[in-house]
């Protein structure tokens, strides 16, 4: 691991009792980056995530954090290392309003500082979400709830953040924003890894990214030396990256 590595995984392998759901799985995700892990349902995706942030375990390699092993480690303990989550489906409180749901991102003890601060900074990122700060957030459209869940994750000051299939169900126009918002949180020093569908959208924003098929990373690469058409036929299985 190097000092440009934030984090590293190596060989991982997972199971769902006799099921093998993640063979050998290697990458590094490099500080300050955008990198995408692009797959369709099945792939594998979830299971690496989740892998990641410790609900399950692995049955053989390593996920490093910072240079320390973090597989095994409570989720708890791996959040409060810097690492954070926008899940799938724009998870929210709904019953809470839009500033609970901000302050419930900051609930760690080191977080709990200057969160007047932090509030702004996601207020300037997601300005809808200001306006809506004291309504409750079961009244959200689905696109301000998605900027709810990322803006809730940022509050934690993570190091690295997940955002979890982001553009799922949302208008396209939507997508544009929340993807113009997350270029902007990365220039301003927040790795972020996007775990997604959306191939096109995916490529046009990362530096780096890993197509994952049945539980394997089948292709990689700089987004600019990946062909579209070759990252689409790994995306639905096709040809040569089929493996048995």
């Amino acid at each position: 691991m190097t000092s440009k590595d934030l984090l590293e995984i190596n060989n991982l392998n997972v199971h769902y009792g006799e099921l093998q759901a993640l063979h050998d799985i290697s990458l590094k995700i490099r500080r300050n980056s955008i990198v995408s892990i692009i797959g369709s349902n099945g792939a594998g995706k979830s299971t690496l995530l989740n892998t990641i942030l410790g609900i399950n375990k692995p049955t053989s390699g390593s996920v490093l954090f910072l240079g320390d092993k973090i597989d095994g480690m409570q989720t708890n303990r791996i959040v409060a290392k810097g690492v954070s989550l926008s899940p799938e489906g724009s998870s929210i409180f709904q019953k809470m309003t839009v500033k609970e749901n901000l302050l419930m991102g900051a609930y760690l003890p080191h977080t709990r500082v200057n969160t007047a601060a932090k509030l702004e900074k996601v207020y300037r990122l997601f300005p809808v979400l200001k306006e809506k700060a004291g309504q409750q957030a079961s009244y959200l459209s689905g696109g301000q709830r998605q900027m709810l869940a990322i803006a809730r994750a940022i509050m934690s000051e993570p190091k690295l953040l997940f955002c979890d299939e982001i553009s799922l169900g949302l208008a396209p126009i939507i997508i544009q924003d929340i993807y113009s918002t997350i270029k902007e949180i990365n220039e301003e020093g927040l790795t972020i890894v996007l775990v997604e569908q959306d191939v096109r959208r995916s490529l046009k924003y990362s530096h780096y990214s890993y197509v994952m098929l049945k539980g394997r990373i089948v292709l990689e690469g700089k987004p600019s030396e990946l062909l579209e058409g070759e990252v689409q036929d790994a995306y639905f299985g096709l040809n040569k990256y089929i493996k048995c």
